[in-house]
């Protein structure tokens, strides 16, 4: 029995003070710098290590994913960025997925919406209706090769995101 698992996570609640930033350059607010380390927290505690961390440049996601990696023990000097993850459809994101190299059996993608919720309900063939911000969901797949990481492929395990363990504020 093969099994590769992939996290997809969204970044964490971002800035709209500083919207003349651009939207790349979109910074974290108070809230994502505390959500991320706090959903990173909660990985830890189910033993999740990813062998291979992918972001999307953009600020507000590389910054989700340095604060995840600083909770969940992995160098961020090696977090692989790639841009399609930013610019790029589903079809891009899944290309992302089927080049990770076989050897790495736990992945985890720090991406946007709408596309991380499509792509969500592409892989795992099951719906949720809204990837939340720091939102993380865990999908299997009984595969060998990340190459056969198609549409359907996958299992929606668990999704979890901050907004369930806080008090609506």
């Amino acid at each position: 029995m093969h099994m590769k698992t992939i996290y997809l996570v969204r970044h964490a609640k971002s800035d709209w003070k500083n919207a003349h930033n651009g939207d790349f350059d979109r910074t974290l607010n108070e809230r994502g710098l505390k959500a991320a380390p706090f959903m990173a927290a909660l990985l830890k505690e189910k033993k999740v290590f990813p062998e291979l961390v992918i972001s999307s440049p953009a600020i507000r996601a590389i910054t989700t994913a340095e604060l995840f990696c600083d909770t969940l023990d992995y160098p961020k000097e090696q977090i692989l960025q790639r841009i399609e993850i930013y610019e790029g459809g589903v079809l891009d994101l899944l290309k992302v997925v089927q080049q990770i190299p076989d050897n790495c059996t736990t992945a985890m993608l720090f991406g946007h919406n709408p596309m991380l919720t499509e792509f969500s309900n592409l892989l795992a063939g099951s719906y949720i209706d809204n990837l939340a911000t720091c939102g993380t969901v865990r999908i299997d797949m009984d595969i060998d090769s990340w190459k056969n990481a198609n549409p359907d492929a996958g299992e929606l395990i668990w999704y979890d995101a901050p907004k369930k363990h806080q008090e609506r504020d």
